[in-house]
This record gives C-alpha cells, structure tokens and sequence, in this order.
C-alpha cells in the first residue's frame, strides 16, 4: 500500500479483516507499506498491521513477493504510481477520483486496458457500491421494481471547512487534489447514481464557488482535523490561495432519459457526512442516506393507494448483499464495512481472472463527467456534454 492516513487506515483495516470474515479463494498478505516520512510510515506500519514499511513506493513495485499495489496518496500521484504498477505487472486498486485531470486518467484506462490482455486487474475505489442497502437499490432497479426512472437527486454535505481558520491542507490545492468538494465527494455520488439507475450521465448544467479564498499554512501534519501553522500565541504566519471549490452544483440529463440534480459541498454547516440519494420510478421510488447506512426507504406504487407509503427497509438480512458473512439480523455495519466488501471483491476478481468494477474505464467515466462540471461552471453553466469515454 502506499499511503497511510485516513484512506490508508481504512483500506488496512479491510485487509486485515476480509479473509477472516469471508470464504475467498486466496489469502492477503499486508507485505509493506510506503510514505515518505521514515518515522511515520514505520509507525503506522505497527499500528495498522503491514509487516514492513519503506520510504519509496518504487520499491513496492519492483519487488517479487508483491502482486497488487493499494494506491492510497492523493490524486496528484495516482497516474505515475499506477503507470509504474502496471507496468510491473502488478494489479492495482486505486482510491477515487481516478485521477486530478481527464489525460491522467485516459492515461491511467489505456494502461489497465494493456496490462488486461496479460491478466493484471485494476480496480477504482469507490466504495460506496458496496454498502448493502445501496447494493439492494440497484438490485430493486434492475429488477424492474421502480419501472421507468425519471429523477435522480444526489447530495453529499459536509461542513469540516466552514471555519475560515482551518488550514490550506493538501485538499484545498489543485495541484495536490485536482479538485475541491467536486472531486472529492461529488464524485462519490456521481458513481453511486450511475452505478444504482445503470445510466450514464451525458449533459451537464453546472456551478462551483469558493468562499473562502484564503487560509492559513498548515502544520506539519495536516489532515481532515488539521490545525494551523503559529507561534506559541496560535499567530498565523501566512496564508496561501484555495485554489478549488468548496461546492460544486448542477443539473444533469442520463443516457436514460432521467433528469438529475446534484449538491457536494464541504459548507453544509451541521452536516457531517450526510450523502443521500433519491431515485423516483413510474413504479416506485427508493432513497438512500449514508447516516443511516442500514436502512432504505421504498415506495411501491404499483399496490392499493389504500398500503401505499414509504417502507424502511432494514438492510441486514442474510439475503441481502455482503451480509450472510457478518451478524444475525438486526445487527447493523458501519462505514468500514463497506471497504472489507470492496477488498473482498476485488480478491474474487483476481482469483476468478475476472475484471472487477468499478474499473478504470469506469473511473475514467466518472472523471469525464467531473471535467464536464468544470467547464460548465467556468462557461456561466452553459450546457456542457460529457465527453465519451
């Protein structure tokens, strides 16, 4: 793995866990893991549960005893270490955005389609796919339970920099993240719809805003509770330009002839987390909210007006999907569980000679569509189509 802060900590925790909860044809071994820092990457190593830990990812890939590198670092290093990977034959899971710009991530497709035909697999990690309920929403769709869709309404709020004193950390900087809230959890719930309904997203009316337009340097360990640089006092020192969006907002039409609207932004003062989806069918309607990450809401319109209503469905049964290997009913999952799902499948992928989903052409898909935002946004929300993959 490569990369060991909040994604790292939690793609760890799935490895550790996935061959002890489910019935997979191979067994993990947590090899290495690199950062920069010697101190800190040792320390996590201990702590999250790799044997080794090195200062240089290159040695990752260029070592005989490791099949698959697990890209944790921030987008601006996803394209050369993936490249690099690939290159090695090595299989490779990739935290999402894909990649900071649309070339990267062309770049990134081409080379998992090269190293396809040799047997090597890539994987994007968007994992909200994997939580149960979202799993059944799709399920109920392709089933035909909700008939025609016709609206899709996505948000993803969050508020951790609302204070203008929070720091210039690594998400803010364009270079380092490609994009603001945009990339970083719009993309989130640009593939949770796509994936969900099975339509592509093909036209974008949009606009992006930044409201605070400068920030103080961070500290040496900047994270998503970072603090800023100072003196004793707490005095900044200086500050430096966000260079993203903190809110990203616009109208979409889906190859499928749903229309849809979506919301992301880091501004929602009070929300913490709060990704929801709604999905209104000719027969039905679904939504999801990932504060409530065990239940969803159904409506069947299709029986009497007398039982019609909104049914929380409990998402916790055996036949539900990824949860015959966990609790009996009623005993509900968290958010790690839905990257113990991920490395589950992909470990499946692997093994079968399978290509595992979402894959880099999808990822590259939903980069397309981010870039598409951007340029609407840039064009005062003109009508901007998504460019094909």
């Amino acid at each position: 793995m490569v990369g060991y802060a909040f994604m790292g900590a939690a793609h760890s925790q799935a490895w550790r866990t996935v061959n002890r909860v489910f019935d997979l044809p191979a067994q993990v071994t947590m090899v290495a893991v690199a950062g920069r820092d010697r101190g800190k990457v040792t320390e996590a190593a201990e702590r999250l549960g790799w044997a080794e830990a090195v200062t240089d990812w290159r040695e990752l890939v260029s070592r005989d005893d490791i099949d698959l590198i697990d890209i944790c670092t921030p987008g601006d290093s996803h394209e050369t270490i993936a490249l690099a990977a690939l290159a090695a034959g090595k299989h490779v899971l990739c935290e999402k955005p894909l990649a900071n710009n649309v070339a990267e991530a062309r770049a990134m497709a081409q080379a998992a389609a090269t190293a396809r035909a040799s047997g090597v697999r890539t994987m994007c990690g968007f994992n909200y796919r994997r939580v149960p309920a979202v799993a059944l929403l799709r399920r109920l769709v392709e089933e035909g339970r909700l008939g025609d869709i016709r609206h899709v309404r996505a948000t993803y709020l969050q508020d951790w920099i609302t204070d203008p004193q929070f720091p210039l950390v690594w998400r803010l900087q364009k270079d380092l993240a490609g994009s603001g809230a945009l990339g970083d959890i719009g993309a989130h719930i640009v593939d949770l719809t796509q994936y969900v309904t099975g339509q592509r997203i093909a036209g974008v009316s949009a606009l992006t805003e930044t409201f605070v337009k400068r920030r103080p340097l961070p500290s040496a360990s900047a994270g998503l509770s970072a603090s800023p640089a100072g003196d004793e006092a707490g005095a900044q020192t200086a500050t430096g330009e966000v260079t993203v969006d903190d809110a990203a907002l616009f109208l979409a039409r889906l190859d499928g002839g749903a229309v849809a609207t979506y919301e992301a932004t880091r501004f929602a003062t009070g929300r913490k987390n709060g990704l929801r989806v709604e999905i209104n069918g000719s027969l039905g309607s679904a939504a999801f909210d990932l504060e409530r990450l065990n239940e969803l809401e159904f409506y069947d319109a299709t029986v009497p007006a007398t039982r019609q209503g909104f049914t929380r469905i409990l998402v916790t049964e055996p036949d539900h999907p990824y949860l015959s290997a966990w609790w009996p009913p009623g005993h509900i999952i968290g958010y790690e569980h839905s990257f113990t799902h991920e490395m589950r499948d992909l470990i499946e992928a692997v093994a079968g000679g399978t290509d595992p989903r979402p894959s880099f052409d999808d990822a590259l898909q939903v980069q397309l569509v981010l870039d598409a935002v951007e340029r609407s946004a840039a064009a005062g929300s003109a009508w901007t189509t998504v460019d094909p993959a």
